[in-house]
C-alpha cells in the first residue's frame, strides 16, 4: 500500500490533472482534498479533451473511487454540468463519492465574490468571482451549508432562510446591490440536492477504511504552493491550503498516512491573474511560450502570464509541502525555443544574491532573477519513453533541476496525453 499526495509546486497550471489521470490506474482511490470550481485540470484520453473542476482526475477509470474531500466548497450547480458533461462522453461516474462535510456554495457566495472584488477596483485580487473566498468565509464563520444538509431538504431549507437573511442586509445596506430571492434558490437547490443525494457519504470513513485495507490512494490537491493561503504570495492567493499539509485537513487523515509527496512542476513557471512574478517574461519569448504551450486557464480562459522556471520557488515549495519526488509537465513545449534559462538567485537591491523565497512578496518587486543558461534542444520528445532516449540538452536540464532542489524526478511530461509520460521511479 502507498498513499501519494500530488501538489503543484508553482502558482498552479502546472498539469497536476494528466499526471493524476497516469497514477489513478494503480490507485483504489483518488481524493480531491481543497479548492473548489476555481480549479481546472485537463485531461487528455486519445483525441478527447476533458476539463474537471470538481471531480477528481482520476474518475476515468472505473476500478478507483473517486471522493471529493471534506475541504472542498462544492457548487452544486457546477457539479451536475461537470457530472451532465460526463454523461455526455458516454463516462461512468457511479464510482463518485462526495464528503458529507464539505462546505456548499450557494448564490449570495457569487455575488458577494463579484461585488468585493469590484469594490477593490484597481487593488482587487483577481479571483474567478466563483465564490470560493466567500464560501470559505462562511465555513470560519460557522455559517455555511454543508453537503451533509442536503440529504434532509427541510434541513437545508430552514438554514439557508436564516442566512440569507443576514446576506441580503449586506447586499442592500453595504453594497446597494439586489436582494438573493430564496425561493428561486431553494427550487434550483432541492433540484440538485435530488441528483447528488446518493453520492454523499462519510468520506473520512471510507478513505481510512482503503488505508486500514493497504490500498493505493492518491489525493490530489489543485491550485499550487504559491496560492496557499498562508504560505503563498498573500493576499494574491487562493482560499484554501494548497500544500500538502492541507490534505489532514481536507481528507480527514493524520500526516503518518502519508507515504509519498509528489510536486507537479511545469518546465517553465506560469500563473494567472495578479500578483508578483520574478522571472515573467514580457516580450516574444513569453508569447512564444504561452501559444506553444497553450497557456490559457482551463476554469476562465484567461492568458496566463508566462516565464523562465524559478528554482527559489521549487525549493521553498519542497520546504513547504515534504516533497519527496518531483514529476515535471511540458519539457516538450521547450523544444525548439532556443536556449533555455533557469532562474537559481534573486539579486537584492544591495547586489548580494539570495536564494531564499521571502516572506514579504512585496521585496520580489525589487529582486533581479539570476539565471543559469543552458542550450536548448531541437528535437520532438513526444514519442520519448525513457530518460536515456531524451536529448543530450534536455537530460542536462533535467538534472539541473534535480541538483538545485536536491529532489528526485519520478515522472516528466513528454506532451498531454496519458501514454506521453516518463516514468523514472514508480511511485506505486
Amino acid at each position: 500500500m502507498s498513499s501519494v499526495v500530488l501538489v503543484g509546486t508553482q502558482w498552479g497550471d502546472e498539469g497536476k490533472g494528466r499526471f493524476v489521470d497516469f497514477l489513478a490506474e494503480k490507485a483504489s482511490a483518488v481524493v480531491r482534498f481543497q479548492g473548489g470550481d476555481n480549479a481546472g485540470h485537463t485531461v487528455e484520453i486519445g483525441e478527447t479533451q476533458y476539463k474537471l473542476h470538481l471531480i477528481p482526475s482520476g474518475i476515468f477509470y472505473k476500478s478507483n473511487i473517486n471522493i471529493i474531500g471534506c475541504g472542498v466548497v462544492i457548487n452544486p450547480i457546477a457539479l451536475i454540468k461537470e457530472l451532465n458533461m460526463l454523461k455526455d462522453a458516454g463516462i461512468d461516474y457511479s464510482n463518485l463519492k462526495i464528503a458529507a462535510r464539505a462546505q456548499v456554495i450557494m448564490p449570495w457566495h457569487l455575488q458577494l465574490d463579484g461585488l468585493t472584488e469590484e469594490a477593490l477596483g484597481s487593488n482587487d485580487i483577481g479571483t474567478t468571482k466563483k465564490g470560493i473566498g466567500p464560501a470559505y468565509m462562511d465555513r470560519a464563520e460557522r455559517v455555511g451549508l454543508r453537503m451533509s444538509d442536503m440529504i434532509d431538504f427541510d434541513v437545508f431549507e430552514k438554514k439557508a432562510r436564516i442566512i440569507v437573511k443576514k446576506k441580503n442586509e449586506i447586499f442592500i445596506k453595504v453594497y446597494n446591490a439586489p436582494a438573493i430571492n430564496i425561493d428561486e434558490v431553494l427550487i434550483e437547490y432541492k433540484r440538485c440536492a435530488d441528483i447528488i443525494r446518493p453520492y454523499i457519504i462519510d468520506s473520512v470513513a471510507l478513505i481510512h477504511e482503503i488505508i486500514k485495507n493497504s490500498q493505493n490512494i492518491l489525493f490530489e490537491g489543485a491550485q499550487g504552493t504559491l496560492l496557499d493561503l498562508t504560505l503563498g504570495t498573500y493576499p494574491y492567493v487562493t482560499s484554501s491550503n494548497p500544500i500538502a499539509g492541507g490534505v489532514c485537513v481536507g481528507s480527514g487523515i493524520g500526516p503518518r498516512a502519508v507515504d509519498k509527496v509528489l510536486g507537479i512542476v511545469k518546465a517553465y513557471t506560469t500563473r494567472v491573474g495578479k500578483g508578483p512574478f520574478v522571472t515573467e517574461l514580457l516580450g516574444a519569448k513569453g508569447e512564444e511560450l504561452r501559444e506553444k504551450g497553450h497557456e490559457y486557464g482551463a476554469t476562465t480562459g484567461r492568458p496566463r502570464r508566462c516565464g523562465w522556471l524559478d528554482t527559489v520557488i521549487l525549493k521553498y515549495s519542497v520546504n513547504v509541502n515534504g516533497l519527496t519526488h518531483l514529476a515535471i509537465s511540458r519539457m516538450d513545449t521547450l523544444g525548439g525555443i532556443g536556449d533555455v534559462k533557469i532562474c537559481t538567485g534573486y539579486k537584492q537591491p544591495d547586489g548580494t544574491i539570495t536564494d531564499v523565497f521571502p516572506a514579504r512578496w512585496e521585496l520580489l518587486d525589487e529582486f533581479e532573477p539570476v539565471y543559469d543558461t543552458l542550450p536548448g534542444w531541437t528535437d520532438d520528445i513526444s514519442h520519448v519513453r525513457s530518460f536515456d532516449e531524451l536529448p543530450e540538452n534536455a537530460k542536462t536540464y533535467l538534472m539541473r533541476i534535480e541538483k538545485l532542489t536536491g529532489i528526485k524526478i519520478a515522472m516528466i511530461g513528454v506532451g498531454a496525453k496519458r501514454k506521453e509520460t516518463i516514468v523514472v521511479e514508480a511511485l506505486y
